[in-house]
């Protein structure tokens, strides 16, 4: 990453005006967690009172992770207190730099002071979930909030949600699906946490280490803006879903003509380059149209429609494909290839609208999938250094997750390989 001078956020009082917003971030690299607490604490020494504390930490401190946030309260101050253990961290450094830290020991925190900001923090036992058959207010009553607090009618009322799930919740899909069936409106943005074999959770919630779903619902004067980078390009043309069980897609369309998913592929193959070819082999998805209708609306430079999923089978017999996704007749669907190429192209375009529609943001939280990384790009640091491309003061902070949380198409979703991130703006501004 090239260097530049730091920016003008780590040179700010503190304590500023009681109307003025302000953002400070820590990220600390020392092996044990007591050392670690104290270098954040140095780097956040004199920061005012916080509404909210975002911290991320490393598994390597999974074994301590009860006493993290005594040790951080002890040293600063903030209204509430909100974070997970993550297979990776995001941070930023005391020089400005962001950076994206894996395998390693890492603490990032950040406070936040939100004028306006209405923060309601909720805490969920994923293990008693209402019926998703059943009226909303159930799962509305899981946020903590009346109905009242989340209209529905209008996004621009809606308060936004970070979401934060326990590796160990087996109903991940339904809770997604019953929060957006009570705040539809809010834009959902983050994350399920890492794994462990320390015998508690790897969530994060005031004061406690527990399992199950936190969050925070951000209203007010403040919202997160969504940008969800699923890290794929399209190969081949679209197809309509002809026949399909379950998740098994079984015939498809182009026009009138009818054939197999696999003599579909085939034929696509032959008009690829080698090195696409080759990228087939391990690197091949499907994208999977919301519905027959999200694509024909979709503006043709605008953000895709597919839902990138999983190829998870070949039925060599009748040419069909198992997809990691519920498949319908009348879906539109297009195969995808996943490389660093095709994932620099698509976040920097994605970050390119956000601008346009809000170019200076407060804050920027990113939950990037275990699959991205170095591992995608060949080196340390690659989404955040795009996003600092076109936001070049931006604070970063967030955590490498085990599926990332974000909207598609208008709906919420579990995917992964994706980079979902969170953009705090004041409401209006974007």
């Amino acid at each position: 990453m090239a260097a530049f001078s730091p920016p003008s956020w780590l040179s700010r009082p503190f304590a500023g005006r009681p109307d003025q917003a302000w953002c400070r971030t820590a990220l600390a690299t020392e092996t044990s967690l007591q050392a670690a607490v104290e270098s954040i604490a140095r780097q956040l020494r004199g920061a005012g009172p916080a509404d909210l504390a975002l911290v991320f930490a490393a598994a390597s401190y999974a074994s301590d992770l009860p006493r993290l946030l005594p040790l951080l309260r002890e040293q600063l101050q903030a209204a509430h207190w909100l974070g997970c253990l993550g297979g990776g961290v995001v941070g930023t450094d005391p020089s400005g730099a962001p950076h994206e830290l894996e395998n390693k020991p890492a603490l990032s925190v950040t406070l936040l002071h939100l004028p306006g900001a209405t923060l309601q923090p909720f805490a969920i036992d994923t293990d008693t979930l209402p019926d998703l058959d059943g009226p909303a207010d159930p799962w509305r009553a899981l946020l903590g909030v009346p109905e009242p607090a989340l209209p529905s009618a209008t996004p621009a009322s809606s308060p936004s949600m970070l979401l934060l799930v326990d590796p160990s919740c087996s109903r991940i899909n339904d809770l997604i699906s019953g929060l957006d069936y009570a705040a539809p409106e809010a834009v959902k943005l983050g994350g399920i946490a890492g794994q462990h074999s320390a015998p508690h959770g790897s969530l994060l919630f005031e004061g406690q280490v527990v399992r199950g779903a936190v969050g925070c619902l951000i209203g007010g004067a403040w919202q997160l803006d969504p940008v969800v980078a699923q890290g794929c390009r399209p190969i081949g043309p679209v197809f309509d879903v002809e026949q399909a069980q379950r998740n098994v897609v079984l015939e498809v369309s182009q026009g009138q003509a009818r054939r197999s998913p696999v003599a579909a592929l085939q034929a696509i193959l032959t008009e690829l380059s080698p090195q696409e070819r080759e990228l087939v082999k391990n690197s091949l998805f499907l994208g999977v149209g919301r519905s027959s209708f999200s694509l024909e609306r979709a503006e043709p430079d605008g953000p895709t429609a597919f839902l990138v999923r999983n190829l998870i089978g070949v039925d060599p017999r009748n040419g069909a494909v198992a997809v990691g996704e519920r498949m319908r007749v009348g879906q539109q669907v297009q195969f995808q290839l996943r490389d660093a190429a095709a994932s620099r192209q698509e976040l920097r375009q994605l970050l390119g609208r956000q601008q346009a529609r809000q170019p200076e943001p407060l804050a920027t939280l990113l939950f990037a999938c275990l699959g991205r990384g170095a591992g995608l790009y060949g080196e340390a640091d690659g989404d955040v250094s795009l996003c600092r491309e076109t936001f070049a003061q931006v604070p970063i902070a967030g955590v490498f997750c085990n599926g990332e949380i974000g909207p598609v198409a208008g709906s919420t979703h579990l995917h992964g390989y994706t980079a979902s991130l969170a953009f705090l703006v004041r409401r209006g501004d974007s």
